[in-house]
């Protein structure tokens, strides 16, 4: 087992539609949950509940939404539910930074995730008893990457490209240039 650094998981990470059919290894399922367990909420709410999903059938029809077809290949998918009632205020925001806690050590586990917004709310609650005081805030496939480099997500990558650091923070007041201390952070 070997651990990736934090940042190197963060440029290495990309959003996965094609999955292996080998099953996650529980030990490696579990420290993806801990993660969001151990992720931060305000006042400590911890205003989230995690609905892991290996079924192929519910899986399938998770699948459903429009950009959403290939949940059905990926041998597992947690829906994140956040409790409105726990938190009204944070609860989204709280639940989010813990979903994305858990894309970022399923990437150091050397799998591959996919955040996934294309769903009918009332039909994943439905499906999977969901409570009415929880929202669905968004569903993440995880598994094992079957994806070759293409020559389209090349060229995609090449002509949608991060924006720089520079032109998305200021210094101390919007709008003052914020220079960086490494061109490297950047490439």
């Amino acid at each position: 087992m070997s651990n990736m650094d934090v940042f190197v998981a963060v440029k290495s990470r990309r959003s996965v539609r094609s999955y292996l059919p080998d099953a996650v290894p529980k030990d490696k399922l579990d420290r993806i949950l801990e993660a969001a367990r151990l992720s931060p909420s305000a006042m400590n709410r911890q205003p989230w509940h995690f609905v892991v999903v290996t079924d192929k059938e519910t899986r399938k029809a998770l699948s459903s939404g429009h950009f959403a077809h290939f949940i059905e290949e990926a041998p597992v998918v947690i829906v994140g539910c956040a409790d409105k009632d726990a938190s009204p205020k944070w609860c989204v925001v709280d639940t989010t930074i813990a979903m994305q806690t858990m894309v970022l050590v399923a990437t150091g586990e050397g799998l591959g995730t996919c955040w996934i917004g294309s769903f009918k709310e009332e039909d994943v609650k439905s499906l999977l008893g969901i409570p009415p005081s929880y929202a669905v805030i968004a569903l993440i496939t995880v598994g094992y990457p079957n994806e070759k480099p293409s020559l389209t997500r090349t060229v995609r990558s090449m002509i949608f490209r991060r924006r720089r650091l520079e032109s998305i923070v200021s210094h101390d007041a919007f709008g003052n240039a914020y220079k960086c201390a490494s061109q490297s952070i950047d490439e």
